[in-house]
């Protein structure tokens, strides 16, 4: 059976998906060879958005590089900010304040629940499912508005620094997070009577996409994507920054591999987002919110490796610096790339109308994969 899945025959249809289509999010192009329903290849071709973005760092100081970041996967704008600023920092030995730190986790963990937002209502919505995408947005306008008062942007952000952050939170700030814990403790609960109880949902999540711990890890899956196939990778837990081991929450792992695995991943992190929100939110501490740095800094000589843990799953930034201004080499290990080669696998063997509920669960965002 595998042999006559992966080999073409008479009577095979090549389709495209994409390069504009909705269900891929983003200008993601889809070879697909078929045989009747079946699919038998997915091949993924990339490249209608790459933009050059490690080239274009290469040219831009250690504080500008930051930045064009926030346009890879710009769901996760802090965080992908967050792991740049952290580099610096361990790079030129700057003690960040406490408070900064304190702050940098409580946004990253707003990104990280305004992301997974998106993502639950654009999933129902690719399997037919058009209500809950205005229930996801209702409570992510919440988190935009607070990320507007503090940063002044709602989506592609410009606030982590080295040393810590550019401005302090809006005096607002902790009024407004309670509200929106709150209100989301309620709301959470309809995601899971509206589309997780739905047994049509169900019947077309389960035993769909199923791929292996060891398959998982051999395509370098990371993030929900791999903890949905029962494997512990959480950045936060294995390589704690700023104030991560600080605080006490619980790695989500599913053992099931199929969509419905990395589905209640997500579900279940954005509760545990909130329960590291609540443990920071009452305690931050006083002083400055960003150490005193040069204006202009220059990496000693030398390579340096950050990783964190994006809503998506890994990412690694490298680079690789002369003692100049500006970096001689960048490398950025993005967690969609990798998410999306393991697509062929999960999707052989597999009817055609399951392929946007794979692709769903593995939460794909076009820019991170077209650097």
């Amino acid at each position: 059976m595998v042999e006559e899945i992966g080999t073409t025959q008479d009577g095979d249809l090549i389709i495209n998906v994409g390069p504009q289509h909705p269900a891929t999010h983003g200008v993601l192009h889809l070879v697909i060879t078929l045989h009747g329903e079946t699919i038998k290849k997915v091949e993924p071709h990339l490249g209608y958005i790459h933009r050059s973005i490690e080239k274009m760092c290469e040219s831009l100081t250690y504080r500008q590089f930051i930045y064009v970041t926030s346009r890879m996967d710009y769901l996760s704008s802090h965080i992908n900010n967050h792991g740049c600023a952290l580099l610096v920092e361990r790079a030129m030995q700057i003690e960040v304040p406490a408070r900064a730190q304190v702050i940098r986790v409580l946004m990253d963990e707003l990104t990280r629940i305004a992301s997974h937002e998106l993502w639950w209502g654009a999933m129902a919505m690719d399997l037919g499912a058009f209500t809950p995408f205005f229930h996801a947005f209702r409570e992510r306008e919440m988190i935009n508005e607070i990320m507007e008062d503090t940063c002044g942007a709602r989506l592609t952000m410009n606030y982590m620094v080295p040393g810590g952050v550019q401005e302090d939170i809006h005096p607002d700030f902790v009024r407004k997070v309670k509200e929106f814990i709150a209100l989301f403790k309620r709301k959470v609960d309809e995601y899971d009577e509206m589309v997780t109880d739905n047994i049509i949902f169900r019947k077309r999540m389960e035993n769909v996409g199923v791929i292996s711990a060891a398959d998982a890890i051999s395509y370098g899956l990371s993030g929900p994507s791999l903890r949905g196939s029962g494997v512990s990778c959480d950045v936060r837990k294995y390589y704690p920054y700023d104030v991560y081991n600080q605080v006490q929450f619980e790695e989500i792992i599913e053992t099931g591999g199929d969509s419905l695995a990395r589905y209640m991943v997500r579900i279940r992190e954005m509760k545990q987002s909130i329960s590291i929100i609540e443990q920071l939110l009452d305690g931050i501490p006083d002083g400055d919110f960003c150490a005193k740095t040069k204006a202009v800094i220059k990496l000693p000589k030398g390579e340096f490796y950050q990783r964190v843990e994006t809503a998506r799953g890994e990412l690694g930034i490298y680079v690789v610096s002369e003692g100049a201004t500006t970096p001689y080499r960048i490398k950025f290990r993005s967690p969609g790339f990798s998410n999306l080669s393991a697509l062929d696998h999960m999707a052989r063997g597999s009817k055609i109308g399951d392929l946007v509920a794979m692709m769903g669960t593995l939460d794909l965002v076009i820019p991170d994969i077209d650097r």
